[in-house]
């Protein structure tokens, strides 16, 4: 499980930005609790803001982390077949100063091995030429203190708690754009695929891009060649469209899928058959969401979601959210990180203050990340759980709301 996701200097947040799933002492939903070894985490953290407030930063912030670790291996070095382009650097951009320092990315989290529960803190920092710092540190749930794995500087490496056998191939086949966590995992370090195998558990959805809202859209299931998983999509999408009974699925020459269509029930009695296109771009979002959930739940990771309310009723958004924070559905112990616009989530009882977090940028053009369970209002008092969240959030007393003016460019003379 996810402990804290911390960052600096990029895109709109200029500062240091933390992000926490650890459980507060607030006593409101105290079910949503979950006691990973000696931590005490929760299952969800909302992300609310104006649009252009850099809400969605926080989420591109994680999946650049990420997509770093994953891929890195293959940035820089000599061999064309393997190599790709290697992220682009996004510092904050409004003040000199910033343009030229360095990115940070750090994580705190639960392993998940099965006699005990470690806690890992991994992270790095980076600049335009490449890696500037890496670290890697671990502690035991019996343990008071972190223990160094690794730690990079520069060309400075301290590898002595890595086996002695790949210290020297770390050395040698390591390139400034480079990972020790990435590179560590393809040459079979087992501490370093750990720490990339969690970066590549995490499942990713940004629905505010259309080009990837249209390829989740056409994204299929694994294995819905069979019946038995197409029946438990039927089963899903149910809760919200109990039209569709069945899938019709044809496969090409090759044994590719050609076409699904979804069968609904008609009035009358029969059946009848639609192009899964055609669907509604609620139910394609829905199905377009499937797999990542139904893996997210299975493996215990983290389904990160930009705009999950984009097309779906507050209602079905809510019932998403309750197949997180139900222990019974939610065994092995899943998160949800997502941005949205949808207040209504803040009126209904379903959030933890601690879960609940705001966006708002100031006049320079900066970003900051802020949790409800630690905004304090002019006279320094902190948010009571009895308050109307919704109400007091759109009348601005949290901050994190678009600044609105009237159209005036469309007033006639």
């Amino acid at each position: 499980m996810l402990i804290q996701f911390r960052f600096q200097n990029f895109k709109s947040f200029r500062d240091d930005t933390i992000l926490d799933f650890s459980a507060t002492k607030i006593t409101e939903h105290i079910e949503h609790v979950v006691l990973q070894g000696n931590e005490k985490l929760l299952p969800v953290s909302a992300i609310f803001g104006a649009n252009a407030s850099g809400k969605s930063n926080v989420v591109e912030a994680f999946r650049f982390m990420a997509t770093y670790v994953i891929q890195s291996f293959m940035y820089g070095g000599d061999s064309e077949k393997e190599k790709i382009e290697k992220l682009e650097y996004t510092p904050f951009l409004f003040d000199t100063t910033s343009q030229e320092t360095e990115s940070s990315f750090e994580v705190y989290f639960m392993g998940n091995e099965e006699h005990e529960s470690k806690t890992y803190n991994y992270g790095f920092t980076l600049n335009r030429d490449g890696i500037v710092e890496e670290w890697l540190n671990t502690k035991a749930k019996t343990a008071r203190n972190f223990r160094r794995i690794f730690y990079r500087n520069g060309s400075a490496l301290d590898l002595a708690e890595l086996p002695k056998k790949m210290q020297e191939n770390i050395q040698l086949s390591l390139e400034k754009e480079t990972l020790i966590a990435s590179l560590g995992a393809k040459l079979k370090v087992g501490i370093l695929k750990l720490v990339r195998d969690w970066f590549y558990s995490l499942n990713f959805a940004d629905f505010s891009d259309p080009i990837e809202n249209a390829l989740l859209s056409r994204q299929l299931p694994p294995n819905f060649f069979e019946k038995q998983v197409q029946e438990n999509v039927v089963s899903y999408l149910s809760a919200f469209d109990p039209s569709i009974i069945d899938f019709v699925v044809e496969k090409d020459e090759n044994g590719k899928f050609k076409k699904v269509e979804s069968v609904h029930r008609k009035a009358d009695g029969g059946t009848v058959t639609l192009p899964l296109e055609q669907e509604s771009s609620g139910t394609l979002k829905m199905f377009a969401l499937y797999p990542a959930l139904h893996d997210t739940l299975e493996n215990g990771s983290i389904l990160v979601i930009d705009e999950l309310n984009a097309r779906l009723h507050p209602l079905l958004v809510r019932s998403f959210l309750l197949t997180f924070l139900n222990p019974k559905i939610n065994t092995n112990h899943a998160q949800i990180m997502f941005s949205t616009h949808d207040a209504w989530q803040l009126s209904n009882n379903l959030l933890r203050r601690d879960e609940i977090w705001f966006v708002e940028k100031d006049t320079e053009g900066i970003s900051k990340l802020y949790s409800l369970a630690d905004f304090e209002d002019d006279d320094g008092v902190k948010i009571r759980k009895d308050e109307n969240y919704e109400k007091n959030y759109l009348l601005g007393k949290y901050g994190a709301i678009p600044t609105l003016k009237s159209f005036d460019m469309f007033r006639g003379e």
